[in-house]
């Protein structure tokens, strides 16, 4: 076989054994998960979580300029030649899905959270109504604790390096119910890219290759401890989105800090209101209505961020992400962020979650 085919043959072959993998989540969670990832991902952040910039991002700067700068020494006669350049960028593609897979890709195809926990994947209308009204007396009692004033919106002194480093305290935290791998080496970064992230519609993301949390840097304060939750969820090999949330909040709500309890509750209502009105049109206001009037100023602020950024570019990406997690079995995409409700609700009802004294 010729040297220029290799690669793309190989392409073909690590989509095949994917495939395979992933009908086998047993063999993927002991021997990748639990065994391979976990010594890989602790080294990478053994390595450059103490660089105070992100060096994935960096990467992915180069790799657009080595991409525009072929493109723009290939263009002419592009076309023409368009085999020898289809080999080329097959090969780029079978290099990239081997490293995506190997460093952090395969932990899609883990078992569920919800089986390893044995909760149900299910919850009633009941339910949700019952954890909702617990969460808004829990979330304006943060509220008031923090401002001393119900009428005024929650602001963070902290600086994002600062909430960084204090975020690994909520896994410190994290009661033994979730079965956790214990979480070493902190790598939690302000993204290069926060500007174009806020455009995107993302409030943060892992770095597959550098196991980095990046983390936008833009929005509003007082929702980054529960996105560095997540993000460090993802990093712990929870590629379900559904599941880091469920994580990343129960990071952030058993954190002895005040912020990071405020993030996680705020979160929790806000899906909770979301998934009244899925259930029953208009059953979310007479809780919405129960929320402190600074509670509802941070939702505007928060709200009101994501819509000057609102544009054709968070659609295209919304898009392509959902499409992407589908491909790596998240059938439900970008709703699967939401189905972290059915996580959180069960294990409420199984083991109840420690409320917050005040």
């Amino acid at each position: 076989m010729k040297k220029r085919f290799i690669l793309p043959v190989f392409l073909l072959i690590q989509i095949l054994l994917v495939q395979v993998l992933a009908c086998f989540p047993e063999v993927v969670e002991a021997n990748y998960s639990n065994g391979m990832y976990s010594i890989i991902s602790s080294l990478e952040r053994l390595l450059l979580g103490w660089f105070p910039f992100s060096i994935g991002d960096l990467c992915y700067m180069l790799l657009l300029f080595l991409i525009a700068k072929w493109w723009w020494k290939n263009r002419i006669g592009f076309f023409k030649n368009w085999k020898q350049h289809l080999l080329k960028v097959l090969s780029f593609v079978s290099v990239l899905y081997f490293l995506f897979h190997l460093l952090w890709g395969l932990n899609y195809y883990r078992i569920p959270l919800h089986k390893k926990m044995q909760l149900k994947s299910t919850y009633s209308f009941t339910q949700l109504e019952r954890f909702t009204h617990k969460m808004v007396q829990q979330t304006n009692a943060l509220q008031t604790a923090l401002t001393q004033d119900a009428a005024t919106k929650v602001q963070y002194d902290y600086t994002e390096n600062e909430m960084y480093a204090k975020a690994i305290l909520g896994y410190e935290a994290m009661p033994q119910t979730v079965k956790l791998p214990r979480y070493t080496h902190t790598s939690v970064k302000s993204s290069l890219f926060s500007y174009p992230l806020s455009y995107m519609g993302f409030g943060g993301y892992l770095n597959p290759f550098t196991n980095e949390a990046q983390v936008n840097s833009l929005k509003p304060k007082y929702t980054s401890p529960i996105t560095i939750c997540h993000e460090m969820a993802h990093q712990l090999g929870y590629a379900s989105e559904n599941e880091c949330n469920f994580i990343g909040f129960m990071a952030a709500w058993h954190h002895k800090d005040l912020y990071f309890k405020y993030s996680a509750s705020t979160f929790a209502v806000t899906y909770c209101l979301y998934h009244l009105e899925l259930m029953k049109k208009g059953s979310s206001k007479r809780y919405k209505n129960q929320l402190n009037e600074g509670v509802l100023q941070n939702f505007n602020e928060n709200k009101l961020f994501w819509q000057q950024h609102q544009t054709i570019i968070n659609d295209f990406f919304a898009y392509f992400y959902d499409h992407f997690l589908k491909m790596n079995k998240q059938k439900d995409g970008m709703e699967s962020y939401s189905k972290f409700m059915s996580l959180l609700l069960n294990y409420e009802e199984k083991y109840s979650i420690v409320l917050y004294a005040h």
